[in-house]
């Protein structure tokens, strides 16, 4: 028997207003008045109670607020019952026997329920909302939290296609001069590449080609170099034989001979600290090179953004090549962007020592790190190969990573920002209110608590101090001209005379035969970094 036909047949008292709106202030979406109260002989003929103020926890939507039947509804019922339900208050006594709800607006059909589906069950529908705990990183992640995903590395994906087209034309340079792809003449190159003349003819960072150079301007004699096409070590052979002018390469550079060792003009290739970036001593360099660049490099472009990372990049390969143009070998060739991608390791520490606390096993991270460094340090200690861009572009990184990186994240949960990670030209505060530093210098520094700006005096000491060693470098690798005797143990170790290779001495020499054959037999045997 339908609803309205069971009212109808008796007289009902007239239902007082209900209101309009519920508990928590809005109005209701069911805009019908509310039925009247229940009058049958199944229930009890007490008068209606009147409607007290809903309780934030006894409110049209929640479940206790119903008779309960047979079947226990719960919070789960959709939308659409709950919504068809009586919102005023009932006696929970007032329940037929047959445990069935009916609803004035449809048949006599009784609630379906459905059951939770799992037992941790919240007791209210409006439950305040969990705090969610912080992600935990896992091994071979980065912790910077506000990692862009979408972020596209074109930085390393330009520097990458710019490597392997440089290196084919380092192959088809070397088949073109020497007859072959790779240096197998007057020995083999470990590496499977081109030959150490055709890398300083290049552009491979080789002093003698950048400045004057003790043995070689002060030389009494005419010096004859390897020409770029020599594939033995017979220095009577005149086509074997060339001018420094003619082996470096790129237009030349002045030749004075038995000269001051501060005679000018001299030869000043300073392009030769950015070019050997590009440049690698064979497949064999390239290939971890490149596999290093596109995991690690790809991912920390990703989470720093790319103009940050481009700093990193080009400053870390620099200052590694005029690490070693100060202290390594002058006879030393050296290529590669290895110093370059020591500064993405430095990178990629700092970001362990910053997101420490988030980690899941920091200290096994740390291990990891701690054993590819050394790991590299020591491959650096082997003969002919340039240790100083390991260091310089570890140091490098470091330093300006404390510049543009993050801070650390316990400090930044202190000062009150955890915002995710901005671009360079968008500045960042608490809640990433704060202006860009281009657009308003002065609101940028407003508000910041005193440890935001002892950490920015931390920054800017990092780049002061690393931009003051940079310049004295420069300085005394064209001026002074000063090293260490302890410096070459950095890169080689005292085995078998292996730190005498690329220090030739030529300037107690008289023989032009003899000074030639130094020369081959020297740069031959020279590796790269």
């Amino acid at each position: 028997m339908a609803a309205n036909d069971y009212y109808n047949s008796k007289p009902l008292p007239h239902p007082s207003p209900q209101p309009s709106h519920y508990a928590y202030g809005g109005p209701s979406s069911y805009d019908s008045p509310s039925p009247p109260p229940y009058s049958s002989p199944h229930y009890n003929r007490t008068p209606a109670r009147p409607t007290p103020s809903p309780s934030p926890f006894e409110t049209p939507f929640d479940d206790h607020v119903y008779p309960s039947s047979s079947y226990h509804p719960t919070p789960y019922q959709s939308q659409q019952q709950l919504g068809q339900q009586d919102p005023a208050y009932h006696d929970l006594s007032s329940v037929p026997s047959d445990g069935m709800a009916y609803n004035h607006n449809v048949d006599d059909i009784p609630l379906q329920t459905r059951p939770p589906k799992d037992s941790d069950v919240n007791d209210h529908v409006y439950e305040a909302p969990r705090r969610r705990k912080p992600r935990k990183v896992r091994f071979g992640e980065l912790g910077m939290f506000g990692a862009d995903s979408k972020r596209i590395p074109w930085v390393v994906y330009v520097f990458t296609v710019a490597q392997v087209a440089v290196f084919i034309g380092e192959i088809v340079k070397n088949a073109t001069t020497t007859g072959s792809p790779i240096m197998i003449h007057p020995q083999f190159n470990p590496m499977i590449g081109p030959s150490t003349y055709v890398l300083i003819n290049m552009g491979a960072r080789f002093v003698p080609c950048m400045h004057n150079v003790q043995g070689v301007q002060t030389s009494p004699q005419n010096i004859s170099w390897p020409c770029p096409n020599t594939t033995s070590n017979n220095v009577d052979d005149p086509s074997q034989q060339c001018t420094l002018s003619q082996l470096c390469g790129f237009g030349g550079v002045p030749e004075f001979y038995n000269t001051d060792i501060n005679h000018h003009p001299e030869p000043n290739q300073w392009f030769r600290f950015i070019v050997p970036m590009f440049l690698h001593a064979g497949v064999i360099h390239i290939g971890f090179n490149l596999l290093l660049q596109l995991t690690m490099g790809r991912e920390m472009e990703k989470a720093i953004g790319s103009i940050r990372f481009f700093l990193v990049y080009v400053c870390s390969g620099i200052f590694g090549f005029v690490l070693g143009g100060n202290f390594a070998a002058p006879f030393i060739s050296s290529t590669g962007a290895s110093g370059s991608l020591f500064g993405v390791i430095a990178l990629t520490l700092l970001d362990l020592l910053y997101s420490w606390r988030d980690r899941r096993n920091p200290v096994k991270d740390l291990m990891f790190i701690l054993l590819d460094v050394l790991i590299s340090f020591v491959l650096g200690l082997l003969p002919g190969l340039d240790n100083y861009s390991h260091i310089g572009g570890f140091v490098m990184g470091l330093a300006l990573g404390i510049c543009v990186l993050h801070s650390p994240n316990a400090l930044r949960s202190r000062i009150g920002e955890d915002p995710p990670y901005s671009s360079v030209v968008g500045g960042y505060g608490p809640q990433g209110a704060a202006p860009s530093f281009f657009k308003n210098p002065v609101g940028f520094f407003k508000g910041r608590k005193p440890l935001w700006w002892a950490w920015w005096l931390i920054r800017a000491g990092a780049l002061v101090l690393v931009t003051i060693f940079f310049i004295l470098l420069l300085n005394n690798f064209y001026v002074y001209r000063k090293t260490c005797h302890w410096c070459k143990y950095l890169s080689c170790l005292p085995i078998n005379n292996w730190c005498d290779i690329g220090n030739l001495n030529l300037q107690n020499t008289t023989s032009p035969n003899r000074l030639a054959r130094d020369l081959f037999h020297g740069l031959a045997k020279l590796s790269h970094e």
